[in-house]
């Protein structure tokens, strides 16, 4: 059920992520009429076709890790083979800037677990004398991240960005959301801008941490003790064998049987920002909108775009039609019909642009002998949703 207040569409799945596959559905069933009105009389055969394909994939598991889909593809690649991945899923950078973004960072969670005897001692008679797994796991911690949020382990940090990720992060506009936590300067990695932070480097977060009783704390030295970790990551960082990978950090800084446990994990991707099919997209919603689009060179957040962007070997562009403050997961949640309207006129116009000018929207992935010149689409049922109807 939707009930709209103003500005505000409220329903589950408005914005995450209904109502962005209808604006992306709308759009080219717009243009598709308006083809086949065009086509009208004598004008030729072929006058009211797109010139391209169009392939729809629907997903319906994304919120709980997409499981199977990268399988799917894999298993059904010459039938999804295609020369351009868009979608339309998440945030816009800010309501008021329709954006692009380009791939995904990626997400690694993992636990660090220290189990040094069964049950708890008494502090008194046995402190300085039997190993304390908590004290031990805050080592841990720390030798992987700081008390300012840099990262020590120098496996886990990026190699430096290309430029052009450099160039377009730079351009992104400072957004300060109503209602958005002030933002702490002082945390993280020294001399990047906090825009930098979230699209161009790596940060390690502390998720959940369990030892001893917080809530009927007893003089007694914890047994064990377990934190829940997890790796945000930018395309070329090595995640290659992590377990290894900080188990060997940890020893080699003296800090010993500590387990480590890699769990969940999807993969960074990202476009570069200064391929020809994004310069195509960010110059239709110019002349659609009148607005210079902010292009992120990946979300901050993670998504299943490797699925597309590697299993596929496409080039991937998302348009999203939603906002920061949307609530999504939440109650409350809305999308805002003025950036569904915005929406569909820009999706409208990429449609039409690609059948006027093909080549910009159809060269940015590597020409094979026999490709097809199509386009695929992803489209979602549910609001366990990934991407849109294109």
């Amino acid at each position: 059920m939707l009930t709209r207040d103003g500005d505000r569409l409220y329903g589950r799945g408005s914005a995450d992520n209904k109502g962005q596959h209808t604006v992306n559905s709308l759009a080219l069933t717009t243009v598709l009429e308006s083809l086949d009105t065009s086509a009208g009389g004598d004008i030729g055969p072929g006058a009211g076709a797109l010139g391209y394909n169009v392939k729809i994939l629907m997903e319906t598991a994304e919120e709980a890790g997409s499981l199977g889909l990268k399988a799917f593809a894999a298993a059904h690649r010459a039938e999804l083979d295609a020369d351009l991945f868009l979608a339309s899923d998440g945030p816009r950078i800010a309501a008021e800037y329709p954006t692009l973004f380009l791939g995904s960072r990626g997400a690694l969670n993992f636990r660090l677990i220290v189990h040094d005897r069964d049950g708890d001692h008494h502090s008194g008679n046995w402190g300085g004398k039997l190993r304390n797994s908590a004290t031990v796991l805050a080592a841990a911690i720390n030798s992987l991240v700081d008390g300012s949020g840099v990262i020590r382990i120098p496996a886990l940090r990026p190699e430096d960005p290309p430029v052009s990720v450099l160039e377009a992060v730079a351009k992104l506009p400072e957004v300060v959301e109503d209602g958005s936590p002030e933002v702490d300067s002082d945390w993280g990695e020294p001399g990047l801008t906090s825009a930098e932070k979230v699209f161009a480097f790596n940060v390690i977060e502390v998720l959940a941490l369990k030892a001893g009783n917080p809530d009927q704390v007893v003089n007694a030295i914890p047994g064990a003790a377990e934190a829940h970790l997890q790796l945000r990551f930018v395309v070329g960082t090595d995640i290659d064998d992590f377990e290894t990978t900080v188990r060997t950090h940890l020893e080699s800084q003296g800090i010993h049987g500590v387990e480590v446990i890699a769990e969940h994990c999807m993969p960074a991707t990202r476009l570069d920002p200064n391929a020809r099919v994004v310069a195509a997209a960010a110059e239709s919603i110019r002349a659609t909108t009148g607005l210079e689009a902010a292009i992120e060179p990946n979300l901050g957040g993670t998504i299943p775009n490797d699925v597309f962007a590697e299993v596929l070997g496409l080039p991937t562009v998302w348009v999203p039609h939603s906002y920061p403050g949307c609530n999504q997961h939440a109650p409350d949640e809305h999308a805002l019909t003025s950036i569904l309207e915005q929406g569909a006129e820009i999706m409208a116009g990429m449609f039409w642009d690609m059948r006027a000018r093909p080549d910009d929207w159809f060269t940015s992935k590597e020409t094979r002998p026999g490709a097809s010149q199509e386009m695929l689409g992803e489209a979602t049922v549910t609001t366990e949703s990934t991407g849109a109807a294109q």
